[in-house]
């Protein structure tokens, strides 16, 4: 088998593609890499807490391998320069995505890691977010909603176990799998986890974060988010 390393983000879209390439034995994963940030200890996004993502990976029976970088992203590719050396030493070629049907962001990581000689593997890649979702849904993995969108899905998302129940329930103009950062899940159990990572919710914050569109105009995004507790 191939050596590669799985962009993990702790959430259902990594779980169902690591689920499907573990299955198809093309590859041999040996490591999950997690984008943190140093000021928090905590994903990039997701804000799942370091300890949670090793109880994951742990799980999974795949070391975890942290890439740490400021917030403000000054010294990002460094980081992610110096952990490609690091990989490709070791036999890596190949780093394994979750990623469905964005083609900017699929390009972005083709831009940042062919030059450095690293092939960039989607599992999901060009499926229906229907299908997607289908699949993730007959895995057998649970996942519980952590992010949310605050002008799109409300707090009362935060903490419920993603389902066809609560899926039926999103408003027309939700991906249902968040494809667009309409949500965010935290998997736990099931499918390729051989037990249950444990965790809890002591509340729900309202976060802010400035984005720059492709237009050059700056617009600031509300999110509800779960406080994680290991």
């Amino acid at each position: 088998m191939k050596k590669a390393v799985f962009n993990w983000s702790g959430g259902k879209d990594s779980a169902l593609a690591l689920q499907k390439v573990l299955a198809e034995k093309e590859f041999e994963v040996i490591a999950l890499l997690t984008n943190m940030r140093e000021e928090t200890s905590k994903s990039s996004m997701h804000a799942i807490p370091l300890e949670i993502l090793e109880r994951q990976a742990e799980s999974i029976g795949i070391p975890l391998f942290a890439v740490t970088s400021s917030t403000a992203l000054k010294n990002y590719d460094q980081k992610m320069s110096e952990a490609v050396h690091h990989f490709k030493e070791l036999g890596v070629q190949h780093f394994i995505f979750g990623d469905i049907f964005l083609s900017d962001v699929k390009a972005y990581r083709e831009s940042k890691l062919h030059p450095l000689g690293i092939e960039v593997v989607e599992p999901l890649w060009e499926k229906t977010s229907q299908e997607v979702i289908d699949d993730f849904l007959k895995s057998g993995i649970k996942s519980k909603i952590i992010v949310t969108q605050a002008d799109l899905l409300d707090e009362t998302y935060i903490g419920k176990d993603l389902d066809q129940n609560l899926i039926n329930s999103f408003p027309e103009n939700i991906d249902v799998c968040g494809e667009n950062g309409e949500y965010h899940t935290l998997s736990y159990a099931g499918g390729l986890f051989k037990k249950e990572v444990e965790f809890s919710i002591s509340e729900t914050i309202k976060t802010a974060f400035d984005f720059t569109l492709d237009t050059g105009e700056k617009k600031t995004f509300e999110y509800w988010q779960a406080e994680i507790v290991p």
